[in-house]
């Protein structure tokens, strides 16, 4: 065979960095004898890829056991990688604001009676303030996503957050029985924001955390999100009581929820401008530092789409994770009208059944995360959560009617623990089976299918539990859920990023050499 050297330059996913930053693996000192001629070696440095094969066959042998160990992290060849504390700091901001939003999301469905009392206006009206989210996210992620892999993360971070500010001061312009549409306006505001928000997770994680941490990390930063659906499923009913006798005190309650909702946006907008940075200065793993780094105006955007949609197992976890995450946004959407279908006059404690949802879907993110970092296990934590998802929502369906408002609790409580703790799950995973793709775009298009899903199930469920009854719409819910659960089993596993973390095979660099070559 002839000797021959392959050169091309690829783009990294994320705007250039603050920093100049070289990745690059490299072999041992070449020794003399038959083992030299077969040694082949790659090489990663400044958005350059270069490959030298000596002898071909050499690509079907394991790579020698000191060359192994060369590309093993802390080894003193390997790329140079660094943790700061200030990624605790970026992670808390970004869950604060994304929280807020979140709360915007769900402050008016879960007192639906009440702001259809104000408004004088119907159920899908307020409906539809909720499921504007949804519409606004399907055709602006993709460019929300592109930003994100031009200007990089703080650019984003500041439109999601600034977006959000404004959006909660103009509902306090809209307290008046005759403006629904400025209420509305506000709302849609806010939605465009949360697709600035939704598919940064990943990133964050990714690009702040080390390998050991990165799931974890993923799992708080959705985590913020589900607490503040947990405090807009309580909060709202407190505050904004139903006085139907007394509209007038009916709006200074709903004035008082939308001020403190508009000065906590915007002490949060300001910590985003000093707080989040693109990027640390030295990249917080391997998978990081592997990553070729080019400007930005090289990255093909389109090339990155068309390799998401070309993978079969990202295509299954799309559909799964849009039937999961388009369930759980119905159930919250229509818990006040489910709820109060079987009991009457109980806002608040609806309120409190769903609080307890997202408070036990937040503990359920939080354990699968620390068990992921620990086991690694994407597809098989994956499926099992599904599983006792299905459970869970068979369980809710069929003790709903039952006049017992604590066995409502508990099974929301373990439907939510198992569905909410599904979201960064199907995050991560996606990060692991279409790396070295970019996070934002993966998790953007995965929040997309979600939004979708959203839609077309909380109109079909509201209109059957409407016309009919909430067992009708559940059971509905239920057959789409076993569908998602049946594709879940068919995804293969391949954990991209976690090889080249851990750099153990010649699989892992050939994964990404070919990734990067066929681009």
């Amino acid at each position: 065979m002839v000797a021959g050297a392959l050169i091309q330059e690829h783009p990294r996913r994320s705007a250039a960095p603050e920093e100049s930053d070289t990745a690059s693996f490299h072999t041992p000192e070449e020794k003399s004898g038959p083992a030299a001629e077969h040694s082949h070696y790659m090489n990663l440095t400044n958005g350059a890829v270069e490959v030298t094969v000596v002898d071909t066959r050499a690509s079907e042998q394991e790579i020698p056991q000191d060359e192994e160990q060369a590309m093993l992290p802390g080894h003193p060849k390997s790329p140079q990688t660094k943790l700061y504390l200030r990624r605790f700091a970026v992670l808390a901001v970004f869950c604060l604001y994304s929280l807020v939003n979140a709360f915007q999301w769900i402050q008016y469905s879960i007192i639906t009676n009440i702001f259809t009392f104000y408004y004088d206006v119907s159920n899908d009206k307020i409906d539809w303030l909720s499921m504007v989210y949804m519409v606004a996210y399907v055709p602006l992620i993709f460019p929300a996503t592109w930003l994100l892999d031009k200007k990089g993360l703080k650019i984003t971070a500041l439109l999601g957050a600034g977006l959000n500010c404004v959006g909660a001061w103009v509902k306090c312009a809209s307290v008046r029985p005759d403006l629904f549409g400025v209420t509305m306006l506000a709302q849609i505001i806010c939605s465009v924001a949360q697709v600035f928000i939704l598919g940064l997770p990943s990133r964050v994680a990714s690009v702040w955390f080390g390998p050991r941490e990165v799931s974890t990390a993923c799992a708080t930063a959705v985590l913020g999100n589900q607490l503040g659906v947990a405090i807009g499923f309580l909060l709202p009913p407190v505050l904004v009581p139903n006085t139907v006798g007394d509209k007038e005190q009916m709006g200074y309650n709903i004035s008082i929820m939308f001020y403190g909702t508009a000065v906590i946006s915007t002490l949060l907008f300001l910590l985003t401008v000093i707080v989040i940075k693109d990027k640390p200065p030295l990249p917080p793993s391997q998978a990081q530092a592997t990553l070729p780094d080019c400007p930005p105006e090289e990255y093909s955007y389109k090339r990155s789409i068309v390799n998401l949609f070309s993978s079969c197992p990202f295509l299954l976890l799309l559909i799964s994770y849009g039937i999961m995450t388009g369930s759980f946004y119905s159930v919250s959407t229509l818990l006040n009208q489910m709820i109060i279908a079987h009991y009457e006059g109980e806002e608040v404690n609806a309120g409190r059944i769903g609080l307890t949802l997202v408070l036990a879907g937040m503990v359920g993110s939080i354990i699968c995360g620390l068990w992921l970092d620990y086991t690694k296990t994407y597809k098989q934590t994956t499926l099992l959560v599904y599983i006792l998802s299905f459970v869970g929502m068979l369980v809710f369906t069929f003790t709903l009617n039952l006049d017992k408002l604590i066995v409502v609790f508990f099974t929301a409580g373990v439907l939510g623990f198992f569905m909410t703790g599904y979201l960064p799950l199907g995050f991560e995973f996606g990060v692991e089976i279409t790396y070295p793709e970019s996070e934002g775009t993966s998790s953007g298009i995965l929040n997309a299918f979600a939004q979708i899903f959203g839609i077309i199930f909380t109109l079909i469920q509201g209109k059957l539990t409407t016309v009919y009854n909430p067992l009708i719409g559940n059971i509905f819910l239920c057959a789409w859920i076993l569908i998602g659960m049946i594709l879940t089993a068919f995804i293969k596993s391949e954990l991209k990023r976690n090889n080249v973390n851990m750099g153990i095979t010649n699989k892992a660099l050939q994964a990404v050499s070919h990734m990067w070559f066929t681009r």
